[in-house]
């Protein structure tokens, strides 16, 4: 094999572990946001008990707590990576297996094991992320994120799309069995993997907690890091409230589960995995800010669509076109701004330095998420989405803000 065959190989091998990777952690958190609130309302749970169960997601906001950790604790013989995300992955498997004993004891066991698969799940993202800090280079960031974005997506369409879908002849607990199996599949790519092509020099060192927060303490004295926080905290807190009630919406309307796991949690998907690629070539043709300041814009358009569909009892083309085009933009938007972070990132602490951005972008969302239902049985569904728009509209303006103070 040539050089340049190999050096592809290489390439290839590690976009698809990223790929995959990103794919099994989409599995639980797929399930959540799309599965669980159409299983809830089924069951005669109140809007606000859904809005409430999206707390089963605070690993991912609280994950920077326990990120300086994974990158300062690691076996020199695993790798600095693998050393986290192999048993990690391992305990992953056995939560979703675990889910599929307990899920016919009650609601509670149910919402337990998709608590800690949440958590494993949060925890090995940490060390994915710096993993992908580590080897991919600027020219590769607009591949690299595509193929987290997109692997992330897959899983979610899997988990909440296509086995939602099949709830309709298939008990509900045989989901999390065939989600164990498809997690299997990183988890071998990832023992084979060769840690530390690309990445060498950053890779072999090693560094103390306290280095960990002196380096990202020197990072927060960067004029354009508060405007970075502040963007990257803000820019889906509109767009997270149409999101969750999206779906409670439409079974209102009438619409059925197996219905709307095919349109929203599979259609949609698919779009959202077309738009992660577009947000992969703008982040790649153009420089990340103007790539991000695009999707910004373009993912004004289906919000006000999906406003549209309140004013009237909302048809199949309407809901799949609505739900096509907010997946798209949203997609991009997704990866053109990990992307940017990704590329504000300092490679000797790339798992915390992500870790701490990536968890504030969950933070951002959280207050929407979680008050979601209260604000939609006040307010209704329309003006819930239109006051979702305009926040959307507003944090825009962040962007200049951040390219002013560089």
């Amino acid at each position: 094999m040539s050089f340049k065959n190999k050096a592809n190989f290489k390439k290839i091998y590690t976009l698809s572990l990223l790929l995959f990777l990103y794919m099994s952690q989409g599995l639980p958190f797929g399930f959540q946001v799309t599965a669980l609130p159409v299983y809830l309302r089924e069951s005669g749970i109140s809007l606000t008990i859904i809005g409430y169960s999206t707390s089963l997601a605070l690993p991912w906001l609280l994950k920077a707590l326990w990120a300086p950790l994974l990158d300062s604790f690691w076996s020199r013989r695993l790798g600095r990576r693998r050393t986290w995300i192999i048993p990690l992955q391992v305990l992953m498997i056995v939560s979703m297996l675990a889910a599929f004993y307990t899920s016919r004891l009650g609601l509670i066991p149910l919402l337990v094991n998709i608590f800690f698969m949440n958590l494993f799940a949060a925890t090995q993202d940490i060390s994915v992320d710096g993993l992908a800090v580590d080897i991919l280079k600027e020219g590769d960031l607009g591949p690299g994120n595509t193929a987290q974005v997109a692997g992330y997506k897959l899983g979610m369409i899997i988990s909440g799309g296509v086995l939602v879908w099949m709830s309709a002849i298939i008990q509900w607990n045989l989901l999390f069995l065939i989600m164990g199996v498809i997690a299997a599949i990183p988890l071998l790519l990832i023992i084979l993997y060769k840690e530390g092509d690309g990445c060498k020099t950053v890779c072999a060192e090693r560094i103390g907690l306290r280095d960990v927060v002196s380096i990202f303490t020197d990072s927060v004295k960067n004029p354009a890091f508060k405007w970075l926080l502040l963007f990257v905290g803000t820019y889906k807190s509109g767009e997270i409230i149409i999101d969750v009630m999206f779906k409670p919406f439409l079974i209102d309307a009438g619409i059925k589960s197996s219905e709307i796991g095919l349109w929203v949690g599979t259609y949609g998907m698919a779009a959202s995995i077309a738009g992660s690629l577009a947000g992969g070539v703008l982040a790649s043709k153009f420089n990340v800010y103007r790539a991000l300041f695009t999707a910004s814009i373009a993912r004004l358009f289906p919000l006000i669509f999906i406003v549209f569909l309140t004013f009237g009892i909302p048809c199949k083309g309407y809901v799949i076109a609505s739900t096509l085009f907010e997946h798209f933009f949203g997609g991009m938007l997704t990866t053109t701004l990990f992307a940017f972070m990704m590329w504000n990132s300092d490679k000797r602490i790339g798992a915390t330095h992500y870790t701490i951005l990536a968890s504030v972008e969950v933070l951002g969302k959280m207050p929407g998420s979680f008050f979601s239902g209260v604000i939609t049985e006040f307010a209704g569904y329309t003006d819930t989405f239109i006051a979702g728009t305009v926040i959307s509209a507003a944090v825009i303006f962040i962007l200049p803000l951040y390219k002013r103070s560089l």
